[in-house]
């Protein structure tokens, strides 16, 4: 897969011609799939997953002007036959992967399956928002563990070989400073970047690339 994490969606024109890049078409010429798992383990998640999908949200992904836009609910996927989902997943150009709690989507992409299919994803490209960004980390670290039950502390997907921290010095997040960014990165054995809102990260084959108009800072361990 291609990968656009970001921390706020497509927030600014530089973030949106990556996308559009990674696509290799118009947003208008391409088919995504919209994964709101993630925001069901926070209160308020259902009123939240709805404006995440009817693009009303303050991340923006859905009403972006894809050609064909659904709702992939991986609670859902066990119980329903692989024939019925698997096929859409393979065909679909983008996965929109909203945010929340990481650990909950970790468990649920594994559970549902999903995570299995993601090495053979070569030309999708996913685009993640927070907790939907945070989970293709080795580990979220401590500052990103919810209370969400988990045999495996912190651990989240590692399908890239950095952590991140979303919202760096969002004024409505005091939670989310640069303070507390190092203090987060101290629970790394991983580098860790701090991105604001007007910042993502791009991981084509290996290599990584941040895009920014905002700041944002690397920590090494």
């Amino acid at each position: 897969m291609k990968l656009l994490l970001t921390s706020a969606g497509i927030k600014n024109s530089s973030i949106h011609d990556e996308l559009v890049n990674l696509l290799g078409k118009p947003i208008a010429e391409s088919s995504a799939l919209i994964i709101p798992t993630a925001i069901y383990a926070f209160r308020g998640g259902a009123g939240m997953a709805w404006q995440i999908i009817s693009g009303r949200a303050s991340t923006p992904l859905c009403e972006l002007g894809w050609k064909s836009l659904g709702v992939l609910e991986l609670t859902a996927l066990p119980s329903i036959d692989e024939e019925n989902w698997v096929p859409m997943v393979r065909e679909t150009d983008a996965l929109l992967v909203g945010g929340g709690d990481p650990l909950y989507l970790h468990y649920w992409m594994r559970q549902s399956g999903l995570a299995d299919l993601f090495a053979s994803l070569s030309a999708t490209v996913y685009v993640g928002v927070s907790g939907g960004s945070l989970v293709m980390a080795p580990n979220v670290g401590d500052a990103f563990v919810f209370g969400t039950p988990s045999t495996d502390g912190d651990k989240a997907l590692g399908l890239v070989d950095f952590s991140m921290f979303p919202h760096l010095d969002h004024e409505d997040m005091p939670g989310h400073s640069m303070a507390n960014a190092e203090k987060w990165a101290t629970s790394l054995s991983v580098p860790g970047y701090a991105i604001d809102d007007e910042t993502a990260i791009k991981v084509v084959h290996g290599d990584v690339e941040v895009v920014s108009e905002g700041h944002w800072k690397l920590f090494t361990p």
